[in-house]
């Protein structure tokens, strides 16, 4: 660690997301060269909630604990403001770390809505200070292929974009609101799968595919009340349980998105597909290690490849030429949904040293809020939606 920089870290939550942002500071180092040293400094959590936090606090080894996170913030000693806390936390969470001039870890979605995602990105432009915004799987190293493979024209002219992120946890009636589900809760999270799951989904194909200039969409409340978990009371339930959308992209090829918590089966089936002129890719997170590829014409002459050739190839991204893969195991050995987050953390460093812009950061995280405020809009108005 000699001759390294160290950048004093303060979590600002402590749950799942929390686990995979500490752990991505805990290797990093291990798996790639940077010149810094993360220190685990500082995590906050509510007073109520002190057993966890000292329990996540030892597992871990933050050398302390807050209960106040705008104490985090102010401390001349943290360099990194990492925010993990449910989304209604998120606005005034980044506002502050902006004006403190900390570099700013934010998860997604990055807002309740536009408006809150504006003030935010305001103040880190004013302030000036480098950002991240954790669309974690851009860094799945087949994802990162699918695009790679776009960006090299062998696919082609696109006409079709596909998206599913499709889940099944909340079919049940009994599932309660609140607490650690306090994605159900309109209040704390804005959206259900729109922000949660969707905002992914749009982030990865722009990214891949260029903006989304319209929209139009349906969203559906399936159960409709559910007993929260800390009062005991029924309340009515708000989110949206199941989306899908058309798009419009700039490019001029047409998409399809649906994303649902209904999808019996389906645990984190987030897939991709994009037909081309030339080519097409298919990606499904539930097979995270494969990029399916389609290769019909020759990227630089157009001209189409030999009949027997033809046809959907599977490859496995592990080589070493693969994104991210020189930094880990032999070809054939598998990475997994962890180093996603590792693979960001180093390309966030990278920037920094270098004095790069980085993405997605909040630019592109309001961005992506923008197109799910839309969603929601045209959901509720029934009609197509322009994206600004």
């Amino acid at each position: 660690m000699t001759n390294k920089k160290t950048l004093n870290v303060g979590m600002l939550g402590y749950g799942f997301m929390g686990r995979t942002h500490t752990n991505a500071y805990c290797q990093v180092n291990h798996f790639f060269k940077t010149q810094f040293n993360p220190v685990l400094k500082v995590c906050y959590g509510r007073g109520t909630d002190m057993a966890k936090l000292k329990d996540f606090q030892s597992t871990w080894g933050y050398e302390s604990i807050e209960t106040d996170w705008r104490k985090i913030v102010e401390r001349d000693d943290i360099d990194i403001v990492n925010v993990v806390s449910p989304n209604f936390l998120h606005h005034d969470m980044v506002i502050a770390a902006a004006e403190a001039g900390k570099i700013i870890i934010c998860e997604k979605p990055l807002a309740m809505n536009v408006k809150e995602a504006e003030a935010m990105a305001a103040a880190v432009k004013k302030a000036n200070v480098p950002t991240m915004v954790s669309f974690n799987y851009r860094r799945v190293p087949a994802i990162a292929l699918f695009k790679q493979i776009v960006d090299e024209g062998r696919v082609g002219r696109p006409f079709h974009y596909r998206a599913t992120y499709n889940q099944d946890y909340t079919i049940s009636k009994n599932v309660p609101s609140g607490g650690a589900l306090w994605r159900l809760s309109a209040k704390v999270a804005g959206s259900g799968v729109t922000g949660d799951l969707v905002a992914h989904s749009v982030d990865t194909a722009e990214w891949i595919n260029g903006p989304i200039e319209r929209i139009c969409a349906h969203t559906e409340i399936f159960i409709k009340e559910r007993k929260n978990m800390e009062t005991g009371q029924m309340e009515q339930i708000t989110i949206d349980d199941a989306c899908m959308f058309l798009a419009v992209f700039k490019n001029g090829s047409i998409g399809t998105f649906e994303s649902t918590r209904y999808a019996r089966g389906r645990k984190n089936y987030s897939s991709m597909e994009i037909n081309g002129e030339h080519g097409a890719c298919y990606f499904n997170l539930e097979d995270p290690e494969y990029l399916d590829f389609f290769r019909y014409a020759d990227p630089e002459t157009g001209k189409k490849i030999e009949d027997h050739l033809t046809g959907w190839q599977k490859i496995l991204v592990t080589n070493s030429e693969h994104p991210y893969m020189k930094n880990y195991w032999v070809p054939g050995l598998t990475i997994g949904y962890e180093h996603t987050f590792i693979n960001g953390l180093a390309d966030f460093f990278k920037s920094i040293e270098d004095g790069t812009k980085f993405s997605a950061n909040i630019e592109d995280g309001l961005r992506t809020q923008k197109v799910c405020d839309a969603i929601l809009q045209s959901a509720k108005e029934k009609r197509w939606i322009e994206i600004n």
